[in-house]
């Protein structure tokens, strides 16, 4: 009879049932982990990157992160970038590069960017990139006398360009410079005629003076013994004609980078070519194009490459986190609440184009 009534008394016990642990908060595009993982992709990018300029973060557009097991995450980035005025070969780090201004018609990069995260650690499993500049409106709107980006292959940007070179190597007792690329140019028409270009230069293995005999002889110094530079070209055009030259050598850097310089995509462009570069690169272009892509070819089929569309949806989410918020405005708070920002998109760093 004991054995019964225990028996009774112990279904009728109340059952607990466990309480799941709740799920990690979503990460905001400005929590100190998402601007980690943001720097790691910014300077894999640069590392990477093949013509044109580095390039430093303006904003984490998203974030998405897919846990994979412990201490070991797959985290999806949205960046926007901004263009710098150190060229991709210059060895000055990031962060004393110079962002470059609204007026000086800004090129903004749009990146999608997959990292591993283990143990702390980022890794870049993919990213694709592309860059495009300011609208001329916007500029002129700000700036009505600020000259604008002109095409790289312009007749009278080309025409600048080797004569700049040809007037720093006619001065210089030092090595005689080959063109590898023009980077930027701009014209201006008013209130002066001007045509400002820079390009990107390396040293061969001849003398400026032995290259007088015969320039085509010359070759860049191989990867272990490189030694490239930048110059900038003013040429002021009307009402007076004057050439203002500036070139300085990096000096030969030991590159920890997995791409050699010269296997970038950099070749030696003679000085007799009418445009300076390969027209496939430039033809009719302002600037180089943030082109990249690059999938790790040792990632997992766990820690596959692709960039699920569900996953990099910035603008809904942000949207809908607007959305939330404004909603929750409609309870009553108390005198001076201030709303919490949305999660995505992140702050703007130096200026929106």
């Amino acid at each position: 009879m004991k054995a019964l009534v225990a028996l009774i008394l112990l279904v009728q016990l109340p059952i607990h049932k466990a309480v799941p642990a709740a799920a990690p908060a979503p990460l905001g595009c400005d929590d100190p982990e998402s601007e980690a993982a943001a720097e790691a992709a910014v300077s894999y990018i640069n590392a990477h990157s093949r013509h044109g300029y580095k390039f430093a973060l303006n904003r984490i557009e998203n974030i998405r992160v897919l846990p994979q097991g412990l201490n070991n995450d797959i985290v999806f980035l949205e960046l926007d970038l901004l263009e710098t005025t150190c060229h991709i070969l210059s060895p000055t780090p990031l962060a004393n590069c110079t962002v470059r201004s609204f007026t000086d018609h800004a090129v903004e990069g749009d990146c999608d960017v997959k990292l591993q995260k283990v143990d702390g650690k980022f890794s870049v499993l993919a990213s694709k990139c592309h860059s495009h500049p300011d609208s001329r409106e916007d500029v002129l709107q700000v700036c009505p006398d600020c000259p604008l980006l002109e095409s790289l292959n312009d007749t009278e940007v080309s025409t600048l360009v080797t004569s700049a070179l040809k007037d720093h190597n006619s001065k210089t007792p030092n090595a005689y410079l080959r063109l590898l690329e023009i980077g930027r140019a701009k014209i201006q028409y008013e209130p002066a005629h001007v045509v400002i270009a820079e390009f990107a230069v390396a040293a061969t293995n001849c003398s400026a003076q032995d290259a007088q005999t015969n320039a085509e002889a010359c070759h860049l110094l191989p990867d272990d013994e490189a030694n490239f530079g930048f110059c900038t070209a003013t040429m002021v055009k009307q009402p007076s004609q004057d050439l203002e030259v500036d070139c300085q050598l990096y000096g030969h850097q030991v590159t920890t980078q997995d791409i050699p310089f010269l296997s970038r995509g950099f070749y030696p462009i003679s000085q007799d070519t009418s445009a300076g570069l390969a027209p496939s690169v430039v033809q009719g272009f302002t600037n180089h194009n943030l082109k990249f892509s690059h999938n790790n070819p040792v990632a997992s089929e766990s820690s596959s490459s692709e960039f699920p569309t569900a996953v990099l949806s910035a603008k809904p989410v942000a949207k809908r986190a607007v959305a939330e918020v404004a909603q929750h405005d409609k309870v009553p708070r108390p005198v001076g609440f201030v709303p919490p920002p949305p999660p995505c998109p992140g702050r703007i760093r130096y200026f929106k184009i």
